[in-house]
């Protein structure tokens, strides 16, 4: 077997294919099980105990421990090493404050508080040259104040490492000699981009994180070889590929955002088995509604990444390489209400998985979006999870009445403002990623996955104008099945201001060839069986420019120059006929793991008419009260089509068909919606 496990803030998903003697595809096994924060490698376990755990040949696992201690704060006690004169770096931040006109503004309180940052004699200059080596004899009383203060873990980011390590190799073997036991993260193996206060944030909450992610993982691999196990996982990491467990507890900090990039991954494989080469994701969990756009299948992977920024907040920033995701606040259990000022909001505040929505009858009794699908009509409270869950459509009406007296409407009337609320919020989600780059959606195929995104796949597909929307098989599971098509791959980025013109060709092919010689060196200490293939990319800008622009890097200049104005005007709408210099040399590193792609969908011997259970009212808002046929969506066989207004139910989804759309199956058992506006 080759099994993935995706563990979510409400679900964890298990995806798992058996093998046949060939090679191929026998049988398809899906489970869905609470998550169990904050241990959640008890959710984990639980789902594998579904299999044999002595059958599986490969097993991907993707998780939000990292994301979660860092928005918990439930990490590690951690420490600053750092060189003189730059103990407050932390502090000073940046001045670019978002919420500009408010005079009681306060910068994010770092993670590192002052008396437990640092300061050595030491300094790198920018050219990486050595201009004065550490004084490691001041690191021991610094050693023994950490001791006194219960100190867990220590981050060390000296000037200009990322240029020369020498220096802070030099102090990170010193530390581990005086304090073996203690959790050690150098700047030069998490970040080796400029920029001193993002680096430096980068190192510390990779720090931060670093002994709790270490305990997770011994904990899950030590239940799973007690359940027989005889593979070690690979763990997703943020930029869309896999890495060995000794790799990501080196960089927890390369997880931040691990669950979330595999259902891109699906998305590709999908495109690639369709067809179809340019793509938007909507994956709306119960917590979460994600967006993503793959031009020509290549997500943009970038490491301008931050966690808990707002409008009003500057957040904390990761410079790690993540598949650029949008997510909102915005799922099945998200709860709606009045803010300060009077105006229904849906999310970010989120029912999770206890107590749950309303319907679930667990004891939660405030109206969520999932309550919302019910009133409407548009999810059966008979058919949460196959009917796993024995839901109570009377208690999600009476979890919105109070709201609904308040507002002078009826629990029916709120309902249909919910959804059209949280559609609202995704539509700019999506926005954010197509339009706002420079790209038309009516070029992109929307796919809808997770466990609510075939709720609202043909309102935002309409309401920003995609080609059409295709709804994969069992797309409740669809970020774990992912995992199942993903590759060994791990992102080394360096900084090197350099012209980027023919004088500086063979400068620039020495730089990657240094950059490529330590990449593989460094994965294939960690996967020796694996065989490694390299990648280049460049973060390029016009001089004088602050920011940059990331191109797959050709071997001929004159081809990146090209390359780079083109994707300067797509993304700035304007190019200039200036010089143009290389900040940031991007080598990937990718080894193929092997896959089970989808296997087409058997010929069951049943017909659209069998797959027809009965009618329902459903609300479809612009569309109109209507009875929809109800179908069941495993029965369906490949090549048919089901007219709207219906309702297609499965095990732990339902896709929203109104009036006027065409759903079809494909040979794969992929549903595929045609539009109101068509196919332009």
């Amino acid at each position: 077997m080759r099994i993935a496990t995706d563990v979510g803030g409400t679900f964890t998903d298990l995806v798992g294919y058996e093998l046949d003697e060939r090679g191929g595809v026998a049988r398809l096994v899906t489970h869905k099980v609470d998550s169990t924060p904050p241990a959640f490698q008890r959710g984990v376990l639980e789902a594998t105990r579904t299999v044999d755990a002595t059958a599986v040949r490969f097993f991907a696992h993707g998780t939000t421990v990292v994301i979660n201690a860092l928005l918990s704060r439930q990490g590690a006690k951690t420490a600053l090493v750092t060189t003189r004169g730059f103990r407050d770096v932390l502090e000073i931040a940046r001045g670019n404050r978002p919420d500009l006109f408010n005079f009681a503004f306060r910068k994010p309180r770092p993670f590192v508080p002052r008396r437990l940052r640092r300061e050595i004699a030491e300094r790198t200059d920018a050219e990486g040259r050595v201009v004065e080596p550490p004084e490691l004899e001041g690191l021991a009383p610094i050693v023994d104040d950490f001791r006194e203060a219960g100190v867990e873990a220590i981050a060390v980011c000296l000037l200009h490492s990322y240029a020369n390590d020498a220096n802070e190799r030099a102090v990170g073997a010193e530390l581990r000699r005086l304090w073996p036991e203690v959790s050690i993260a150098l700047s030069s193996d998490i970040c080796r981009e400029w920029r001193e206060y993002e680096r430096t944030s980068t190192t510390v909450l990779s720090a931060f994180v670093q002994p709790v992610t270490s305990r997770y993982l011994d904990s899950l691999a030590a239940g799973l070889r007690e359940q027989g196990l005889p593979v070690t996982p690979f763990i997703l990491q943020s930029n869309g590929g896999a890495t060995t467990v000794a790799a990501a507890a080196r960089n927890p900090v390369a997880m931040v955002e691990s669950g979330p990039a595999s259902g891109v991954l699906g998305a590709i494989e999908l495109g690639n088995a369709l067809g179809e080469s340019n793509l938007a994701t909507i994956d709306v969990g119960g917590t979460t509604a994600k967006c993503a756009l793959v031009p020509e299948l290549e997500p943009r992977v970038t490491t301008d990444y931050f966690i808990e920024r707002t409008a009003t907040e500057p957040g904390y920033p990761i410079r790690t390489p993540v598949i650029e995701i949008v997510e909102i606040g915005s799922g099945g259990g998200s709860i709606a209400a009045i803010d300060a000022g009077g105006k229904l909001r849906v999310g970010p505040e989120s029912a999770g998985a206890d107590p749950g929505p309303a319907v679930y009858g667990r004891g939660g009794d405030r109206p969520t979006t999932t309550d919302a699908h019910v009133l409407t009509g548009r999810i059966a409270a008979s058919n949460l999870l196959g009917g796993r869950i024995a839901g109570d459509a009377g208690r999600a009406r009476r979890a919105f009445v109070p709201l609904a007296d308040t507002l002078g409407v009826t629990a029916e009337a709120l309902a249909a403002g919910v959804l059209r609320i949280a559609n609202a919020d995704m539509a700019t989600a999506l926005k954010l990623v197509s339009i706002d780059r420079g790209y038309d959606p009516r070029d992109f195929t929307l796919v809808a996955f997770g466990g609510g995104g075939a709720l609202h796949a043909v309102a935002l597909a309409e309401a920003l104008r995609f080609r059409k929307v295709i709804v994969p098989r069992n797309p409740a599971v669809f970020s774990a099945w992912g995992m199942l098509v993903t590759d060994l791959r791990r992102d080394f980025v360096q900084t090197r201001i350099t012209p980027l013109d023919d004088s500086t060709a063979p400068l620039l092919g020495a730089a990657f060839a240094d950059l490529e010689c330590r990449a593989l060196e460094e994965v294939g200490r960690d996967s020796p069986d694996i065989e490694l293939t390299c990648s280049r990319y460049a973060d390029l800008r016009y001089r004088g420019q602050e920011h940059t622009v990331k191109i797959s890097f050709p071997n001929d200049i004159g081809a990146a120059l090209a390359g780079f104005h083109e994707a300067h005007e797509r993304a700035f709408t304007f190019r200039l006929d200036q010089a143009v210099e290389l900040v940031n040399l991007h080598v990937t590193v990718r080894g193929a793991l092997g896959s089970a792609h989808h296997p087409p969908l058997a010929v069951n011997g049943f017909s659209v008419s069998d797959a027809h259970t009965g009618t329902r009212r459903v609300d479809f808002d612009e569309d109109g009260h209507h009875d929809a046929a109800i179908h069941q969506r495993e029965m369906l066989p490949p090549g048919a089509e089901i007219a709207g207004p219906a309702i297609i139910e499965e095990d732990a989804s339902t896709c929203v068909l109104p009036p006027g759309r065409l759903a079809r199956v494909d040979e794969y058992g992929h549903l595929h919606l045609t539009l109101k506006h068509g196919a332009p």
